[in-house]
Formats: C-alpha cells, structure tokens, sequence
C-alpha cells in the first residue's frame, strides 16, 4: 500500500526528488514479512547513514561554535542525538503516521518498543535526505530540528544523567543525598518490570518504573526532578 509522503515532506520542510528514498525511510522490517511483494527494502542501510550523518553535522557545529573540551562535547552530542531524543522529534513530526508497520508492531504501543523505531527511522530519514538531496539541505534539517534544542539541553544540564542531575540538585538545595529502594519486581525473569521510589530521607519524591533496576532509577529521577521544580 501506497502512502501520501506530501505531508510527510510538508513536516520535514523538504521535498524529495525521488519520493521512494523517503518512503524507503519509513519502512520497518516487519512491515516486509507479512509483503513480501513491496518493492522497496526495510529502512537499516539508511539508517546506518543517516547516524553518521547526524553525527558529522553536530559534531562540526559543536567544534566550530564551541571552544569546550572534548568530553564536554561528547556529552552534549550524546544529549542531542541520543534514541529518546530522536524519537521525541519523529513524534512532532508525526513520523509514526507514515510508517510501513506489521499489524502487530501497530498494535503493539509498548512505549519503548515504539521509540526505538521511531528513533530509528528519524536516522534512515536524515539518511534519504542526505542520499536523495545532498549535504546541504540534511545539514540544514539537523539544524533546524535537532540543534535548536541545544540551548535547553545547555540550560538545564540535560546532557547530565537523571541521577547525577537530581543528586547534585537535591544536596545543593537540602544537603541530603538521595537513596533508591526497589517497591517491587513483577513479571518472569526475562520479561521483569522494577517499581523504585527515590527518597531524601523518609521524604518519597518519586516512583519509577523500567526493566531493569537502573533503569527504574533514571525513570524515578527524571519524576523527582519534575516534582521538586529543580
């Protein structure tokens, strides 16, 4: 099945001179099995160009605007191209709309699971945008879509981890270092879900939930930031 791309093109401010290499972009793996028909392959060779892509392009306007050291840079990289970061732009850019699924991928909304692919195909995008319309026009679309939040990921120390972020937060503000206990693990073993509440003292400022312990721990940091305003 055939997708209008004009309004996909209307989101992303670029038009492709062979749609096919946007439409290529958005095909998951998945999406195959089930037509084995459809002419055009899954997304993951354009997504391994569109990463080096990305890369190159925040990289060289980090090195040229910025005089910081290189670990400095790398983590403001890391914070700007990060998988959650990509797939909260694709979700502005209403990416998932588009999407070449299998009927069970589209059913299946489990948040992580959707992000990955979501994150995946904003990388095989910047790729088909590299491929299709040059250095240019790719460089001006990370420009526009993932170096403006530079100055937020700046501001608000985004580029430190959630832990590290409240801990300094939390001892500047109360002097108190914060402490995790696990509240429950549910689940088998291969598929276990952790509750963790983040504590300043007695004081329980938030729960976080994840797959794993330290997972659960960033999920409840991020909470606790939010909740205390810090």
């Amino acid at each position: 099945m055939e997708k209008d791309l004009s309004n996909m093109e209307k989101a992303l401010g670029v038009t492709f001179q062979n749609i096919d290499t946007l439409r290529q972009a958005l095909v998951h793996r998945s999406y195959l099995n089930e037509h084995t028909s459809f002419p055009l392959d899954h997304n993951e060779r354009l997504e391994f160009l569109g990463d080096a892509v990305l890369e190159l392009v925040v990289t060289e306007y980090l090195y040229l605007n910025y005089p910081n050291p290189e670990g400095e840079m790398t983590n403001w990289r890391a914070a700007l191209v990060n998988g959650q970061q990509l797939a909260n732009i694709a979700a502005k850019l209403f990416v998932e709309d588009f999407l070449y699924m299998s009927r069970g991928e589209r059913k299946d909304r489990d948040s992580k699971a959707r992000r990955y692919i979501l994150a995946n195909a904003m990388e095989a995008i910047i790729g088909a945008m590299y491929l299709d319309r040059g250095w240019d026009v790719a460089k001006e679309f990370v420009t526009r879509a993932v170096l403006s939040l530079l100055p937020e990921i700046l501001e608000k120390k985004l580029y430190i981890d959630p832990k590290s972020r409240f801990q300094e937060s939390a001892q500047e503000h109360t002097g108190i270092t914060p402490t995790y206990r696990v509240h429950s693990e549910e689940g088998p073993d291969h598929e276990k879900v952790f509750t963790v509440g983040v504590y300043l003292e007695k004081e329980r400022v938030a729960e976080g939930v994840g797959t794993s312990k330290q997972e659960a721990q960033v999920d409840a940091a991020e909470k606790a930031i939010e909740a205390k305003g810090w």
